[in-house]
């Protein structure tokens, strides 16, 4: 945590040094001790510090100095920092002019030069100043902080990035915020301009893609080598095992994740049917144990840096990169996972991050305190997000067109959803249309068994339904089956065009494609079990298959 800050000004060098030394001397355990001649050099500071998310506690300025007096620059001061303490250093001639900055500028308390000795005449004055400021002091938040718009798309799209990445950050509402009122008025910025994302360095990006952001906040998104032995394409639990089991296995790998580690997966709150984990663990935490285990391996982890392209030269296979770079690697494992599918209903679009999301969303929870939402979809997605916003929500509503969970749902959760009072099922129901101005508000729900519609008041529409999968990135003519999944080893047998891109004599790999050298694994997959289990187990299959191929070519 960073220490609390003592300002001191003086134009005269001498007596500033004087003071620095006894102030330092007293209380550099606790405090940051800054000077400075200039009272306009200190004004210019104050808005870097405010930016940096520093504290100052005591501001002990001399009174008479050439640019401003030191009630002048106090006055200034408070406009920054309004809780810290105020000090005048003065003459004796001063007396009068401190007294009236006891009114004027909410003085705290005036010194009279010379000090000596400290330990009678300044220690006990500033301790009292000092703990009394001490008594309403809250520690700042030192990190990454977002101002912008409960509803906007932009800002949720933000904080689901820097969540998924586990990146902390501090969420500044705009509209309800005054830190955040405060530092957009200090900076000068426009609402045009947000969301604005601040660091700790006191630097701010306005309206920044995801990609600046990553930058910025320390992530990889430049590949470091010439040739990899293995490129991995996606970070879900499939892409996240092969990384593992890459690095572990003395492969030079890179794994390449286009928004966050996880997939799906990843945004879960409660996995507790993963082997191992009895009392369970959320998807953020399975996918921080798997990065630092892969990157203690040696592996290179690009994110957020997105996949546009895969192309083959010889045996080789180049990798197209958002930001225009080539990566490449002597073979491929797409790990890409899955999307939920579009919502039908009407005035979905025109919400969607709004107040309607695609997924689990659980930074959205705390704006869902105390009101209805409702999930569409009846697999353990929805299950494990409905037990979490449960939490918050006044009633969870599951919206099904089954007439229960019974054919899509683990039974653990349907017992778990069962037992918790605020969460209801609304079954052989569907969501036709959602109604709002800026933000979700109602929804429109057709009841089939009683052909009847009802329309009800939502803060938040959660949506997990079916999945179709993230190879639209891919031109390259990989044979997929009827739905877009890729498919693998002996199911290729069965297309007429497999032949006309398979020339080796062996048959393919389980997991590989059509093309040798480029793998399939996890939700991307055609046939995959939809499974945190399974994805890490084909990931890991992959690892091997790789070495065959390696050690043949």
């Amino acid at each position: 945590m960073k220490k609390p800050i003592i300002f001191l000004i003086d134009d005269d060098e001498a007596v500033l040094k004087s003071i620095v030394r006894d102030v330092r001397s007293e209380y550099r355990k606790e405090y940051r001790i800054l000077s400075t001649t200039s009272a306009k050099e200190a004004l210019d500071s104050m808005k870097d510090l405010k930016n940096q998310g520093e504290t100052v506690a005591l501001f002990l300025s001399d009174q008479r100095m050439p640019e401003m007096l030191g009630v002048e620059f106090l006055e200034e001061a408070m406009d920054y920092f309004p809780e810290a303490k105020r000090a005048l250093l003065t003459a004796y001639s001063d007396i009068e002019a401190a007294i009236k900055a006891i009114n004027d500028v909410s003085l705290d308390y005036y010194l009279l030069k010379p000090w000596n000795p400290p330990e009678e005449k300044l220690y006990p004055i500033l301790n009292d100043l000092l703990e009394d400021w001490k008594g309403n002091y809250i520690p700042d938040f030192a990190g990454i902080k977002i101002i912008g718009y409960q509803w906007a798309p932009k800002s949720h799209q933000i904080k689901d990035f820097l969540a998924g990445n586990l990146v902390p950050y501090k969420w500044l509402d705009f509209e309800n915020s005054e830190e955040g009122k405060e530092l957009v008025e200090i900076n000068k910025l426009e609402d045009s301009e947000f969301p604005v994302v601040f660091f700790e360095d006191g630097s701010f990006l306005k309206n920044p893609s995801l990609t600046d952001i990553g930058e910025k906040a320390g992530m990889n998104v430049h590949a470091t080598q010439k040739m990899y032995d293995v490129a991995v394409i996606g970070a879900g639990p499939a892409g996240l095992a092969a990384g593992v089991y890459g690095g572990s296995e003395g492969l030079n790998t890179i794994l390449i994740e286009r928004r966050a580690p996880g997939g799906q997966a990843g945004t879960s709150s409660r996995i507790e049917n993963y082997l191992g984990f009895p009392k369970g663990l959320s998807g953020a935490d399975l996918s921080r144990r798997a990065i630092s285990q892969a990157t203690r391996f040696g592996i290179e982890f690009l994110s957020p840096q997105e996949v546009v392209d895969l192309e083959i030269k010889d045996s080789y296979k180049i990798l197209t990169l958002k930001n225009g770079e080539k990566v490449n690697t002597k073979s491929v494992i797409i790990t890409s996972g899955v999307n939920y599918r579009k919502h039908p209903a009407k005035g979905i679009d025109e919400f969607t991050g709004a107040g309607i999301y695609y997924g689990a969303a659980t930074t959205e929870a705390h704006a869902c305190k105390d009101q209805d939402v409702y999930l569409v979809g009846g697999g353990n997605s929805a299950g494990q997000a409905a037990m979490y916003l449960s939490k918050y929500a006044r009633r969870v509503y599951i919206v099904i067109r089954k007439p229960d969970l019974t054919s899509s749902m683990s039974s653990y959760l349907i017992d778990q959803i069962a037992g918790t009072e605020n969460i209801e099922i609304l079954g052989n129901t569907e969501v036709i249309e959602v109604k709002g101005n800026e933000r979700l508000e109602q929804v429109v729900l057709k009841n089939g068994q009683e052909n009847s519609e009802e329309e009800r008041d939502a803060a938040a529409l959660f949506i997990f339904i079916g999945a179709s999968p993230v190879t639209d990135w891919l031109k390259l003519d990989l044979i997929k089956d009827g739905k877009g999944f890729i498919e693998t080893g002996p199911n290729l047998s069965k297309y007429d065009n497999f032949k006309d891109s398979w020339k080796l004599p062996r048959e393919p790999y389980l997991l590989e494609t059509c093309i040798p050298g480029i793998f399939a694994a996890g939700d991307v997959r055609s046939g995959a079990m939809n499974r945190v289990a399974s994805a890490v187990g084909e990931g890991s299959m992959a690892i091997k298959f790789i070495h065959e191929y390696l050690s043949n070519n």
